[in-house]
């Protein structure tokens, strides 16, 4: 696929999202919709109680729109991009559902956690379908070896699609962090995904990156629009199935490294407090640690960024 070819979903979706969103902010000021502040939250933070939210309403839509429009005019339309379609469109419904019962009832807790575990489970059974209806085994790739799991690759999917949906969740704590994260690593998959001519695949990343940059203009600090539950659930799910689809599976706990760091510095903090009654870090996900230490958020985002970069690069480096 050339270079132009993949400037048109690109495009398209930037500047769809650059058009769409101001309005949609326009909109969220003028009925009064933002965002509540979690009162644990640094307190710094609470001065962007009221900022629009549910961001990732105009982006998923986007990209929905360009990943089916421009497959049809490179008659590239398959099961496999129709998936990750419904994958980010089931977990953006889920993360809307959410951020609808925070704006609703002026709190900052959405939907209770086994409603929201129940809707990523059935994303993941019906991506499953999907997966086995393509002819693709059950198994992963290791190393350069791909281990055969059977009935356990079922579990695997469901895990993976479930954990990093939440992963990218949890890392939504400060302003631009998850778009620019998220367009390292969907960059990196669509390398990936064009070395292996999946170029449907590559077309749907492609579309998510081009998304995201025009949702990051308006997402860095000062922040005018958060993505909301709808959009970082919905990166979330879709990443975890696209680096499934590229057989690869694997490479997204470094691709995916800042996330992965994220989740498990809650898991250590809660762990830890538990059995000791003592914390690890001043406050969890560790962004947060990092702004209780005295780092800006652009501090933050550009040294993360820079992690996840150099991740996301040896990574591809050693798949291809």
């Amino acid at each position: 696929m050339t270079v132009t070819k993949l400037l048109i979903p690109f495009c398209l979706s930037l500047v769809l999202t650059v058009v769409f969103l101001p309005l949609f902010i326009s909109y969220a000021h003028k009925k009064k919709q933002g965002q509540m502040i979690r009162e644990e939250g640094p307190k710094w933070h609470e001065k962007k109680s009221g900022t629009p939210t549910m961001g990732g309403f105009v982006f998923n839509f986007v990209i929905l729109f360009t990943s089916i429009v421009v497959p049809i005019i490179f008659h590239n339309l398959n099961p496999q991009i129709l998936i990750l379609d419904f994958i980010l469109i089931l977990y953006g419904f889920l993360g809307f559902w959410d951020d609808s019962i925070k704006l609703w009832k002026k709190q900052n807790e959405g939907l209770k956690p086994w409603q929201k575990l129940a809707g990523q489970i059935v994303g993941g059974i019906v991506f499953l379908f999907v997966y086995r209806f393509e002819g693709f085994p059950f198994s992963i790739s290791f190393f350069g070896h791909e281990l055969h799991l059977g009935f356990i690759f079922i579990l695997f999917v469901i895990f993976w699609l479930v954990g990093f949906s939440n992963a990218v969740n949890l890392t939504d704590g400060i302003d631009g962090l998850v778009a620019g994260q998220s367009i390292i690593a969907f960059g990196a998959y669509a390398v990936i995904a064009g070395a292996q001519h999946q170029y449907d695949i590559l077309i749907f990343c492609i579309s998510v990156i081009g998304a995201l940059v025009g949702f990051l203009f308006f997402n860095h600090k000062p922040a005018k629009i958060f993505m909301g539950d709808m959009g970082s659930l919905a990166l979330g799910g879709a990443l975890a199935a696209v680096s499934i689809l590229v057989h690869h599976a694997l490479s997204l706990l470094i691709i995916g490294i800042i996330f992965v760091i994220e989740t498990a510095s809650v898991i250590l903090q809660v762990t830890s407090f538990r059995l000791t009654g003592k914390r690890i870090f001043k406050m969890s996900p560790i962004h947060h640690h990092f702004e209780m230490c005295g780092w800006n958020e652009w501090k933050i985002d550009i040294v993360f960024w820079i992690v996840g970069l150099i991740a996301a690069i040896g990574s591809v480096i050693v798949i291809l």
